[in-house]
């Protein structure tokens, strides 16, 4: 579904990725670690049209690199930031509508499906976006891109900052999307959620990939997560 040949991207003279190639299947959950400063989200800018890139970008086989934000997303791929972005002085409704793409077809997701995920969201429905905690505020900015209907979420750090009962709320977010065949890759630094949830496991280091293997390969590997790992 999306494969990453020889890319190389970064900003203005600094170069952060070297020769990345990386491949994502669909339906599965591709977990990016490394250490700060590595890349990883870099990796995610450059898919999403954010970062100035070289190499290839083929998305169902067509050339994406080069293409503008917008026109990406319309291609099915969402992007959730690090920074979650959601619009504080609207409403946890309002936020959600805004995910869904103008003029297509309906999705696979709704509203209610929506609350059903997050029930908590719903007894927020009303509540303006800037006055939600840091757990609420990532469980909108999820809801908000899978509103899109992707077939494939970009997702930077959703764990980040969170109070530990999030970071199972989003572990769970994740195995859903899963059972409904949506592909994730996932950029996170906690080892514990990518080995629990990933189909598949890629570690960065100074800007390349250093290991493409499965979380029970990782697991296992002691002296690679001890040298390119926060853990």
């Amino acid at each position: 579904m999306l494969n990453i040949k020889n890319l190389s991207a970064g900003y203005g003279q600094s170069l952060v990725l070297q020769d990345v190639t990386l491949q994502l299947a669909a339906g599965e959950i591709v977990a990016l670690l490394g250490r700060n400063g590595c890349g990883r989200s870099t990796l995610a800018r450059a898919v999403m049209g954010l970062a100035a890139a070289q190499g290839r970008i083929d998305w169902r086989g067509q050339n994406i690199l080069g293409m503008k934000t917008f026109e990406i997303a319309r291609l099915g791929i969402g992007y959730v930031p690090e920074r979650r972005d959601v619009f504080p002085d609207l409403t946890v409704t309002q936020n959600l509508i805004l995910g869904q793409k103008p003029g297509s077809r309906q999705g696979r997701w709704s509203l209610d499906d929506m609350f059903a995920l997050f029930p908590q969201l719903q007894t927020r429905a009303g509540v303006r976006a800037g006055v939600l905690s840091g757990g609420e505020q990532q469980m909108l900015a999820l809801c908000r891109t899978l509103m899109g209907d992707p077939a494939l979420i970009v997702i930077d750090e959703p764990t980040e900052g969170l109070a530990p009962q999030w970071v199972g709320v989003v572990a769970d977010f994740l195995k859903t999307l899963r059972q409904h065949g949506t592909a994730v890759l996932l950029i996170e630094q906690k080892l514990t959620i990518a080995l629990d949830v990933a189909d598949r496991c890629a570690v960065m280091g100074h800007g390349r990939i250093v290991f493409d293997g499965s979380p029970q390969s990782l697991r296992q590997d002691s002296v690679l997560r001890q040298e390119w790992l926060q853990v």
